[in-house]
């Protein structure tokens, strides 16, 4: 029989003879690509057919500068029998990813982005009839990102998971008419689903809950299987998760999650944080982080403002698009929109406003910093971009620059980008006065960690209060059980010293 051998960056096939492998085949002898895709690709990128003659691949055959600056990946099929290799999804420029055959042998499915460069674009469901080679947009009923599916038993059927106003949900898109039906409900994220007989095995998380595996029924009963950390629970008190509809500056309605501390007293005043995001597309919804943890933040009396704002998915293709080129328009407007009226209720002590996040998210606290009028009396940047132009240039995904940012800073005629770098959070150091502190890894190669650097040095020389945290053995991410708790630790001491007055009293 014929199985696949791990050997990154390659496939290979071996052929089992009964007495060990006989032969091995490597999918792309001699070719300077790879498959599954870097970073992030795995073997979900990869798929037999139903007859096993067959082999579909996800890999991205560009080199040198068009490897950096482009998204167009492609799903290519090996033939064991002719040896020949085909490109099904050649005329799509963006990228094609994660094939899968029915069950019948009929048909082959995929993700797909439209456009090259386009990494946030709207991740479709495409599938090709095998026989005809006609293929077909079949999620277009779902105004969002198919993250994960699984065909039925009978073909008939595609399940996927996707985010729509910040929960992620398992779907049902009948392949008879293309509709889509919501499977699951509730306040809370479904990442993934695998068909067991007649159910969904699928992990689900929330703001106030880690992974669990569930089994969901197709009426969309869910049992939940796994209880690790039940233990734990049972010992704490969540904060309240409450969703809100804002209307922002242009008139759209914005929602937005409000988590409050245990014990949340009205009449009493809190020390409120405003979260931004990153990304700059993912979605705001019911997830579940080890450093970003809306709970520890509301164990430690924090109310915590964490609102969708314009350049997420899940509230159609416009609102997730707005922000491309236009980094410091209404996305932050949005941000203002969400902490200004949470600062009218009376429980929000809105002298004591935060504001944090990371990748994107700390872009967006370095734009603040400039912007924000004297809303915050604190600041915490992980991970963020301080300067534009030296960004475009350092950053290992050129494609990203070239499309959020609108192309090259030195395109003088380029209205986008100009307007784009014009915005840079480096030009608004004259206007910081607040109290900084910036983390970043020394590997991170998406934003390099001397933007952090020259964000720390850039508030001394305007002698303001900061502080830097350097990982020198961290990415883009924290991972490290031992360095998240020293990030834990800093983060809530210097929020206490600059958002609690009473922590800084004489004991």
């Amino acid at each position: 029989m014929d199985e696949w051998v791990t050997g990154a960056p390659h496939p290979f096939v071996a052929d089992f003879d009964g007495k060990g492998i006989s032969n091995v085949i490597d999918l792309l002898d001699g070719q300077p690509y790879e498959s599954p895709m870097r970073p992030w690709g795995g073997i979900e990128q990869l798929a037999w057919n139903t007859t096993s003659d067959k082999i579909s691949y996800t890999s991205r055959k560009k080199t040198g500068l068009a490897y950096a600056t482009s998204t167009n990946s492609d799903i290519y099929v090996y033939d064991l029998k002719t040896k020949e290799t085909k490109n099904i999804t050649e005329e799509n420029k963006g990228y094609d990813t994660n094939p899968q055959y029915s069950p019948d042998g009929k048909y082959i499915a995929w993700q797909s982005m439209e456009r090259d460069g386009y990494e946030a674009d709207l991740n479709r469901l495409f599938i090709m009839n095998l026989e005809t080679g006609e293929k077909r947009f079949v999620s277009k009923a779902f105004e969002s990102n198919v993250d994960a599916f699984v065909w039925s038993a009978d073909a008939q059927t595609i399940y996927f998971t996707g985010v729509w106003h910040g929960e992620s949900h398992i779907y049902a898109l009948n392949l008879a008419n293309d509709s889509v039906k919501a499977i699951t409900s509730g306040v809370y994220d479904y990442e993934s689903a695998a068909l067991f007989g007649d159910k969904l095995i699928a992990k689900r998380h929330s703001m106030s809950m880690g992974d669990e595996i569930y089994a969901v029924a197709l009426d969309g009963t869910a049992t939940q299987l796994t209880f690790e950390n039940k233990a734990i629970y049972d010992q704490l008190e969540m904060g309240k998760v409450e969703s809100r509809w804002m209307t922002t500056t242009d008139g759209k309605q914005m929602l937005t999650w409000v988590i409050y501390p245990p014990h949340f007293d009205p009449n009493k005043k809190y020390p409120t944080l405003l979260f931004c995001e990153g990304g700059p597309q993912s979605p705001v919804s019911q997830f579940w982080s080890y450093r970003w943890n809306f709970q520890i933040m509301a164990a430690n009396d924090y109310i915590i403002v964490a609102p969708n704002r314009r350049g997420l998915p899940g509230f159609g293709v416009e609102w997730n698009e707005q922000i491309s080129g236009d980094y410091g328009g209404q996305c932050m407007k949005d941000y203002f929109t969400a902490i200004d009226e949470m600062a009218k209720e009376p429980y929000v002590d809105k002298d004591h406003l935060g504001c944090v996040g990371a990748s994107f998210g700390g872009f967006s606290v370095y734009w603040l910093a400039g912007q924000h009028n004297k809303r915050f009396k604190a600041f915490i940047a992980h991970d963020g971009i301080f300067n534009m132009e030296m960004q475009y240039l350092e950053t290992e995904e050129k494609w990203f620059a070239n499309w959020d940012m609108g192309g090259a800073y030195w395109e003088k005629q380029n209205p986008v980008a100009q307007r784009t770098f014009a915005n840079s959070p480096h030009r608004f150091v004259d206007k910081w006065d607040t109290p900084i502190l910036c983390i970043h890894g020394e590997k991170d190669y998406r934003i390099l960690a001397n933007q952090a650097m020259a964000a720390f040095d850039a508030a001394i020389l305007r002698g303001i209060p900061a502080e830097l945290l350097i990982y020198p053995d961290e990415n883009h991410w924290v991972l490290k059980p031992q360095n998240g708790i020293l990030w834990q630790r800093t983060f809530f001491e210097w929020l206490d010293k600059w958002l609690k007055p009473e922590a800084n009293l004489p004991k």
